[in-house]
């Protein structure tokens, strides 16, 4: 084993630690084109001849693995038991306003911040019905309004 082997030997084993560590496959590429940049020179390979092997590996193998394993990856979105107040009713306790930005309602002896679909407004005391979460306020539809959109 010569010099550049170990430099192609240790770049596998720092490639495959930083991959281990970060869990995003954000190196296993450039591991797959030194170990094949390591077996063309334990073969007698010039070292620019392994460089265009490490090179030519490594985009080859992100370029058409990377979306094909990233699939598996996509963390899925974990429901909270705050997704349970969708379309359940709740009372404005203060004036919702979409163009002032102030607005809450109460459910469940919570007090959440809200603002309404459709930009209208709602009064406290107004009965509302909650259509969505978006960060941590609530998207709601006065049920007034909902009763006129169904007749």
């Amino acid at each position: 084993m010569q010099g550049v082997d170990f430099f192609w030997l240790a770049s596998i084993v720092g490639l495959v630690i930083i991959e281990a560590l970060a869990v995003n496959l954000i190196s296993i590429w450039f591991a797959a084109g030194a170990l094949c940049a390591l077996i063309a020179s334990l073969l007698g390979a010039e070292p620019w001849v392994a460089w265009a092997v490490f090179v030519l590996v490594s985009g080859i193998t992100l370029a058409a693995l990377r979306p094909f394993c990233k699939r598996f990856l996509i963390r899925k979105n974990v429901a909270t038991n705050a997704d349970r107040n969708i379309g359940e009713i709740a009372v404005c306790t203060e004036r919702i306003d979409n163009i002032k930005g102030s607005g809450a309602v109460k459910i469940s002896g919570i007090v959440w911040t809200a603002r309404t679909l459709g930009g209208s407004t709602a009064e406290p005391g107004q009965t509302v019905r909650i259509e969505a979460i978006e960060g941590s306020k609530l998207v709601v539809t006065p049920v007034g309004q909902l009763q006129n959109n169904l007749r």
